[in-house]
C-alpha cells in the first residue's frame, strides 16, 4: 500500500494540499462535536429546497457535508495516486479540487452553526 502512494508523497504540492485537506476535515468534525450539544433538534441544512420544513433536517444531518468532503477526499486521493505517473498535473488538480471542497464545506458548516446558535 505504501508503494501505491509513493509518487503522491514525493510531490510536495500534492502532499501539502492533502495535509491541509485533512486538517480542515478534522477541524470541521471537532467544531461540530463541540457545538453539537447546543444545536436545536432541526437544522436548516438543505438550503436549496423551498422554504419550510423541507429545508430542515435532524441534528445528525449536519454530518452529511462532512461525509461528502471525506468521500471526495478519498476518491481524489486514489485517482491522484493512479494517474500521477502519466499526468502529474491532473493529480495536482485533483488535490486542489479536494482542498477547495473541504474549505467550502468548512465555511458552510461554520456559517450554518453560527446562524443557528
Amino acid at each position: 500500500m505504501k508503494e501505491f502512494f509513493k509518487d503522491v508523497k514525493s510531490d510536495k504540492t500534492i502532499t501539502f494540499a492533502y495535509l491541509i485537506n485533512v486538517f480542515f476535515i478534522i477541524s470541521i468534525i471537532v467544531f461540530i462535536l463541540f457545538s453539537y450539544a447546543s444545536l436545536p433538534p432541526f437544522v436548516p441544512i438543505f438550503n436549496q429546497l423551498p422554504w419550510g420544513e423541507q429545508r430542515l433536517g435532524t441534528t445528525l444531518t449536519i454530518f452529511i457535508p462532512v461525509l461528502t468532503a471525506i468521500l471526495i477526499f478519498i476518491i481524489n486521493l486514489i485517482i491522484s495516486a493512479v494517474t500521477y505517473g502519466k499526468t502529474p498535473l491532473v493529480s495536482r488538480m485533483l488535490a486542489a479540487t479536494s482542498l477547495l471542497t473541504s474549505i467550502l464545506t468548512c465555511l458552510f458548516i461554520v456559517k450554518t452553526v453560527v446562524l443557528i446558535i
